[in-house]
C-alpha cells in the first residue's frame, strides 16, 4: 500500500487499525489540498486586486480632493506616533550600545553606529510596523464596514467608482507618506542619540552634528528611501483589499483589520529581506 507521501504510515499501522489509519491520511491530505487551494485564491486574488489599482492609479479623473485628505489623515495623524516612537528608538539604542562600545573604547563612534542603523534599517522597518497597525488596520476596518453596510454597492448605483475613490486614493496616500514619515523618524532618532550621548558626556550638537553626517553616504538613504515606498504600497494595497473583500457581517470587519495588520507586517519582513539582498548584490551595503 503507498502511503501518498507520508513518512508516518509504517510506524501509525504497526500502532493503529489500518483502515482508520487510511482514513486519517486521507483527512489530512485533504486539509493540506483546500489550505493550499485557499492560499493559492488569496494570492490570485491579492495580485488581480494590485493589477486593478495600476489599471486605476493614473486616470484621467482622479480623485486629488480625496488624495490630499487621505495624505492628511494617514500622514499628519500618524506623525505623534512617529514621532514618539523615533524619540524611543534613538534613546534607547544609544543608551544600550554605549556600554560595550566603551568597553572596547570606541565610544566615539556611538553617533555614527546608531545614525547608521537608524537610517538604514531602524526607522523604515519600525515606523512601516507602526503604520501598518495604525493604517492598515483602519483601514480594513473603515472599507470593510462599509463593504458589510452596502456603502459600496450604493457608490456604485450612484454612479461613482468605489474603487477609484476609495481604494486608489488611499493606496496612494501611504505610499507618498510613509518615506516622509520614515525621514520625520530618522531626524528624531539621531536628536534623541544626541540627548543620550549628553546623558554621560558633554558632546555640542555641532560636533555630533558632523559625526553623524560624515558617517553617513547616499548609498545609505537611498536604499532605505526606496524601500519605504513599498512598505507603504503594501500597507495601503493589504488594507484595501482586506476591506474590499470584507465578508460575515461586523464578525468579518474586525477579521479583516486583524489580517490586514498581519499580513501587511509579514510582507514588510519579507520585502526588507528582498531588499536587504538586493543591495547586497549591487555592493551598496
Amino acid at each position: 500500500m503507498q502511503d501518498g507521501g507520508f513518512g508516518l504510515l509504517p510506524v501509525m499501522t504497526f500502532f493503529i487499525p489500518q483502515e482508520r489509519c487510511v482514513r486519517y491520511l486521507t483527512r489530512m491530505k485533504g486539509l493540506d489540498e483546500a489550505g493550499t487551494k485557499g492560499l493559492l485564491m488569496e494570492v490570485g486574488s491579492f495580485a488581480a486586486f494590485v493589477g486593478r489599482f495600476f489599471g486605476n492609479a493614473f486616470h484621467r479623473r482622479f480623485e486629488w480632493l480625496e488624495l490630499v485628505h487621505q495624505c492628511t489623515v494617514n500622514g499628519y495623524r500618524s506623525l505623534p506616533l512617529v514621532a514618539i516612537t523615533g524619540f524611543i528608538m534613538g534613546l534607547v539604542l544609544t543608551v544600550q550600545s554605549r556600554p560595550t562600545l566603551s568597553r572596547f573604547g570606541a565610544e566615539a563612534m556611538l553617533p555614527a553606529m546608531v545614525a547608521i542603523s537608524v537610517v538604514r534599517e531602524i526607522a523604515p522597518v519600525i515606523t512601516a510596523l507602526i503604520c501598518a497597525g495604525k493604517i492598515g488596520s483602519g483601514m480594513g476596518a473603515e472599507l470593510g464596514s462599509m463593504k458589510v453596510t452596502e456603502q459600496i454597492d450604493a457608490m456604485e448605483v450612484s454612479g461613482t467608482n468605489p474603487f477609484r475613490y476609495l481604494a486608489v486614493t488611499r493606496i496612494w496616500s501611504t505610499t507618498l507618506m510613509l518615506p516622509v514619515l520614515v525621514v520625520l523618524a530618522d531626524a528624531i532618532a539621531i536628536w534623541a542619540c544626541w540627548i543620550g550621548v549628553n546623558i554621560k558626556d558633554t558632546v555640542s550638537w555641532d560636533l555630533f552634528y558632523r559625526q553623524v553626517f560624515e558617517s553617513l553616504e547616499f548609498s545609505d538613504l537611498l536604499p532605505a528611501l526606496i524601500k519605504c515606498y513599498f512598505f507603504g504600497f503594501v500597507i495601503g494595497a493589504v488594507g484595501c483589499y482586506k476591506g474590499f473583500t470584507t465578508a460575515k457581517g461586523t464578525e468579518g470587519v474586525g477579521r479583516s483589520a486583524h489580517s490586514a495588520v498581519v499580513l501587511a507586517s509579514l510582507l514588510i519582513f519579507i520585502l526588507d529581506l528582498i531588499a536587504v539582498q538586493i543591495t547586497d548584490i549591487l555592493g551598496l551595503n
